[in-house]
């Protein structure tokens, strides 16, 4: 059996420090909902799509990291199958319940404008569309199509990590926490996610061309799992 080795764990370990942020933020969500801040007004009219988001969404970047590490794959790929089929539901409540408090919740307009509330749609929607395409592609045995929609549902998944990064810097400077510049830097974070994805996607592609070298080993090309490659 393989060993791991320290490759094997950069790229979970890139992920897991991005969802950490956006996994304490969940967890303070979650702590909240039994008080009666007026932030969270909104929230307790209908505490269980906040809930179902929260838990859904944090395990799905959680242990979605792991599923990305092709060591991770080589070395336990029955274990990659059937998180993938967990996490493929996760990531379907997420996006689910994200579409729901979006277009449903009320939320002022100085954290959601009318950009941020049609990306919040459109970002929900794809990351959904992009789970159910990878699940029909692997159990079609097509790996790779099945690779590149859960790259994409993962990125889409991981906006939160990334606008922290974009969103703190921002915040600190003009001291401002709303308003349309939090909605533009918002939708920057999941066009940056989407960006690499798909950088990732051609990369991987252009290995498997003719001449080119695989980025899969052969058990990971013969399996069928329904989650992240």
């Amino acid at each position: 059996m393989r060993k791991l080795t320290k490759d094997d764990f950069r790229i979970p370990a890139l992920l897991l420090v991005m969802s950490l942020v956006p996994t304490l933020g969940g967890i303070a969500r979650l702590a909240s909902l039994s008080g009666d801040a007026p932030d969270d007004a909104r929230f307790l009219q209908a505490p269980l799509p906040i809930l179902v988001h929260v838990i859904s969404a944090t395990l799905y970047c959680l242990l979605g990291a792991f599923q990305f590490s092709s060591g991770f794959r080589r070395r336990w790929p029955g274990l990659h199958r059937r998180m993938g089929r967990w996490l493929t539901l996760c990531g379907l409540f997420a996006g689910a319940t994200g579409f729901w408090m979006a277009a449903f919740s009320p939320i002022p307009t100085s954290l959601q404008g009318p950009l941020l509330y049609g990306v919040r749609l459109a970002v929900a929607s794809a990351m959904v569309a992009s789970l159910l395409i990878a699940w029909r592609s692997i159990l079609r045995r097509d790996v790779p199509r099945h690779e590149a929609f859960m790259i994409r549902a993962y990125a889409l998944g991981q906006g939160a990590g990334t606008q922290v990064l974009v969103l703190l810097p921002w915040m600190l400077i003009s001291g401002e926490s709303g308003g349309p510049t939090r909605d533009v830097l918002m939708t920057l974070s999941w066009t940056t996610n989407l960006v690499v994805a798909e950088s990732i996607i051609r990369y991987r592609a252009t290995r498997r061309a003719p001449g080119g070298r695989s980025g899969l080993a052969p058990t990971a090309r013969r399996a069928a799992p329904a989650g992240a490659q």
